[in-house]
């Protein structure tokens, strides 16, 4: 074979061994996808650890952070008779939120209770004092006398979205520190548990698993912050069917707050009686979609009627906060106190409002008002721009004096002008002693000047406070 031959042939088998490999690409390009973002990692060729983890979140550390939070309560119920079995006792559970004592859960877990005890994780058992409790949403504030407590900070609960990731914290069947995990299932439910006219049911829907037990206990978010507390289970079987619910926290946050610093909850109302939208009405009142909630009928004298609402507007955000159901509108007018403010966003006649509301009490008034822009009554302390209550007997005790407690501060008045702040306890009158409103207003002269003594609670320095008493009056 010649040179010329060889290099012929050669140049044949290259040839066809490139043709082959573009047939075979070619053919290939044609059945496979080039980008497929389904495929699973070849693991034949790889052999790196490409495996995820089942679960999204990581839960060891929120459980860390939440269980030494988490305590088991105990309450006691004295027999009504002789003839009655012994004292009997109830389970649940709670939440510490303050590192000097304070302790979220239930009313139903301590309600008629003649003694509470609580349990902490590390076995420390304690009396319990009763703060505070709120039957419209089912919360009750305890206290126990410790500091340096383990506590957990509350978390956002209206950016909570549906299918994201929570842990369930309480006592489950006399079980001590269990923790579940589980999803959102869905928001502002309402399942008809609580009782009475002015209820609020807003739950948060979760199927982390909850049992008889875990009432008053923490939902918490893969931050490990508080974003409810368990409250109820639906089932037919007495116990866990996947379907739990829990306060939402923005809500529970107002309440014992207000629990921890006035004994009971300032509850501001809209004075309006609200329903849900079906598919006719939405259509007759020219709506787009079934959410918000349609006002069916006005209190006379209320919040709505006084800015000027009517029945059948569509209420669909509060101060922002997105209205999509009677529910939805409860929780976020809870937050609230009488006195406050609001910007409601609503439809009338097919058109998009907005109105600016003041909010009273069921009472129609503004009581316990903080800072305010209108004033209800028109007597002397009205003018000074002050709301008074004599303390309570716990207040005496825990300040170890007798007075007066401001518990309102009006806008641009006499006492707002001093600087004379809200919780003020007023224990002396021109350097005389006073223990009721009556005594306080015997001191006060028309025209001449008048000076305060007294304290803010847990600051231990007397504050002086000076003006001049109104002549009108």
């Amino acid at each position: 074979m010649t040179n010329k031959q060889l290099f012929t042939l050669i140049g044949c088998c290259l040839f066809s061994s490139l043709l082959s490999v573009a047939i075979y690409a070619s053919i290939v390009g044609r059945n496979q996808p080039s980008v497929d973002p389904f495929a699973e990692p070849n693991t034949e060729l790889k052999t790196e650890n490409t495996a995820r983890p089942t679960m999204p979140v990581d839960f060891t550390r929120v459980a860390e952070k939440t269980t030494p939070s988490v305590v088991y309560i105990r309450s006691f119920f004295d027999r009504e008779s002789r003839w009655e079995p012994a004292p009997s006792s109830s389970s649940g559970s709670g939440v510490i939120i303050s590192s000097d004592g304070y302790i979220a859960t239930n009313n139903h877990v301590i309600s008629g209770a003649s003694r509470i005890t609580v349990m902490l994780d590390n076995q420390s058992e304690y009396e319990a004092e009763v703060v505070g409790v709120d039957q419209t949403t089912d919360l009750a504030l305890l206290r126990i006398d410790e500091t340096a407590l383990p506590y957990l900070s509350f978390g956002d609960s209206d950016s909570l979205r549906i299918g994201e990731w929570v842990l369930a914290g309480g006592n489950p069947f006399n079980l001590e520190s269990t923790v579940t995990a589980g999803i959102v299932s869905a928001k502002g439910r309402s399942i008809d548990v609580l009782e009475g006219e002015d209820r609020i049911e807003s739950f948060i829907q979760t199927d982390a698993s909850v049992n008889p037990g875990n009432s008053g206990g923490a939902l918490v978010n893969d931050r490990g912050q508080l974003i409810g507390i368990v409250t109820a289970i639906l089932t037919t079987s007495g116990r866990h069917e996947g379907y739990a619910f829990a306060i939402p926290g923005n809500l529970a946050r107002r309440i014992f707050k207000d629990l921890r610093d006035y004994g009971e909850v300032n509850r501001a109302v809209l004075g309006v009686y609200v329903q849900k939208i079906n598919a006719a009405q939405a259509e007759r009142l020219e709506l787009e979609e079934t959410k918000g909630a349609l006002i069916a009928r006005m209190r006379k004298g209320g919040s709505a009627e006084r800015a000027g609402m009517q029945e059948n507007d569509v209420i669909r955000s509060i101060d922002g906060t997105s209205v999509g159901s009677p529910a939805e509108m409860q929780e976020a007018i809870s937050r609230y106190r009488p006195g406050d403010e609001v910007n409601i966003t609503f439809i009338r006649n097919g058109e998009l409002r907005k109105i600016r509301v003041l909010l009273l009490d069921k009472e129609n008034l503004v009581p316990n008002r903080q800072l305010v822009s209108r004033k209800i009554e028109d007597d002397l302390l009205d003018q000074l721009g002050i709301d008074l209550r004599p303390l309570s007997h716990r207040e005496q005790q825990e300040n170890d004096l007798e007075g007066l407690r401001v518990t309102a501060v009006f806008l641009n008045s006499i006492a707002a002008a001093a600087n004379l702040e809200a919780g003020y306890l007023i224990t002396k009158v021109n350097d005389q002693p006073v223990s009721s409103i009556e005594g306080l207003l015997s001191k006060l002269v028309p025209g001449e000047e008048v000076q305060f003594t007294g304290y803010y609670p847990k600051l231990k320095e007397a504050f002086y406070y000076r003006f001049t008493v109104p002549g009108n009056y």
